[in-house]
């Protein structure tokens, strides 16, 4: 199993200077301890990922505190922009990165987001697909045909070009079984969670989306489960328990409220559900964060020290997940973070293949001689 980190904050962050102070400091330490991957959302209009409107600025920030960890859009929501802009945008990445970009494309959900493109909602996944197409063409090389102000065409080539071939694509499901299903027919890897799904139907949507690789482009054809898991690690259970039940429970209600402002803009929630708008009591409230949180704690997230957790990694392995991006942020105290992630790291190296422990071990010895 491989590790990632995934950033989706619910703070506005310290006022002034050090927003993102957590994002570059803890992606520099994953890629010094061979994570694979660091996870940044697009998210706009409220506090709930708020910190991260553009994943493609980020990243180019990323691209320059790092040397191997891939740096991904988790998700980019392709339908609020241009698909030749994103490609453009996505190479620069490639080449401030030497190579390492990566975009897991989504749909989009909230309506109130589509305000810069309003009549792209009803049709969204449709045109996501379009744009995948699109930005791997250009990413490849092959020049489009595209008309100016006055009906002439336009040949349009990407500039700069990406260093990579290919650019590695992933698809963000919230647990829709066909989106596991086409995206398997589009040779896009996964990207998904355990909000609303449990391990026994993730197992199910594994197993549908592998056979649609197989059935249309050969039975060679794994492709990648990312799963993302709230994590914090520490080295006692009940503290850590006790650490993350408050910022966990606040979490939620943020995500909560974004939920509810959807609702009421008409649109669907999160997983293309639609319900009708209303006010949840408080009493209620209060109750349904704390069923929510014991059942995450639980069942459903790296909540504990690294050896409470190695048995869900290994049931997650078990069901055909290849790679955690371990979502971190939820809490907002950075130096706690910090902290938490050399037990994370831990539990990434328990889990590594033996000669990834080998390359970790000479990794460790060559940074104690500088």
């Amino acid at each position: 199993m491989e590790f990632g980190i995934m950033f989706f904050s619910s703070q506005a962050g310290p006022s002034g200077e050090g927003k993102y102070r957590l994002l570059l400091e803890a992606a520099e330490f994953a890629d010094r301890r061979g994570f694979c991957a660091v996870w940044t959302p697009e998210r706009h209009f409220h506090a709930f990922g708020g910190l991260y409107p553009s994943p493609a600025v980020v990243s180019a920030a990323l691209a320059m505190v790092t040397s191997r960890l891939q740096i991904r859009a988790g998700s980019l929501i392709s339908p609020l922009h241009h698909d030749i802009r994103i490609a453009e945008e996505w190479s620069i990445v490639d080449n401030l990165s030497g190579g390492r970009a990566a975009i897991s494309f989504g749909a989009g959900w909230n309506v109130d987001d589509f305000t810069f493109f309003p009549e792209r909602y009803p049709r969204r996944q449709a045109i996501m697909y379009e744009q995948v197409e699109t930005v791997r063409r250009l990413w490849r090389g092959e020049t489009l045909v595209r008309e100016n102000t006055f009906g002439k065409p336009v040949e349009i080539t990407l500039h700069p070009r990406p260093i990579q071939r290919e650019l590695p694509v992933w698809i963000t499901s919230s647990g829709n079984v066909e989106t596991f299903i086409s995206a398997g027919a589009h040779r896009a890897n996964v990207l998904t969670h355990l909000i609303g799904q449990d391990i026994a139907a993730l197992a199910d949507k594994i197993e549908r989306y592998r056979a649609a690789l197989g059935e249309h482009h050969g039975a060679g054809e794994r492709g990648r489960v990312s799963l993302m898991l709230h994590t914090f690690l520490g080295n006692d259970l009940p503290a850590v328990r006790e650490r993350v039940r408050a910022p966990f429970r606040e979490y939620l209600r943020s995500a909560i409220s974004l939920e509810q402002l959807a609702a009421a803009g008409g649109g669907a929630i999160s997983g293309g559900h639609k319900i009708a708008a209303h006010t949840i009591p408080a009493d209620a409230m209060e109750e349904l964060l704390d069923l929510t949180f014991e059942r995450y704690a639980d069942h459903n997230a790296l909540l504990g020290t690294p050896a409470s957790c190695e048995p869900l990694i290994a049931r997650l392995e078990e069901i055909g997940v290849d790679e955690i991006a371990c979502l971190i942020d939820f809490i907002d105290d950075p130096g706690a973070v910090m902290a938490s992630l050399e037990h994370l790291d831990v539990l990434r190296a328990t889990c590594a293949p033996p000669d990834e422990v080998a390359s970790d071990a000479l990794q460790a010895f060559l940074e104690n001689l500088e």
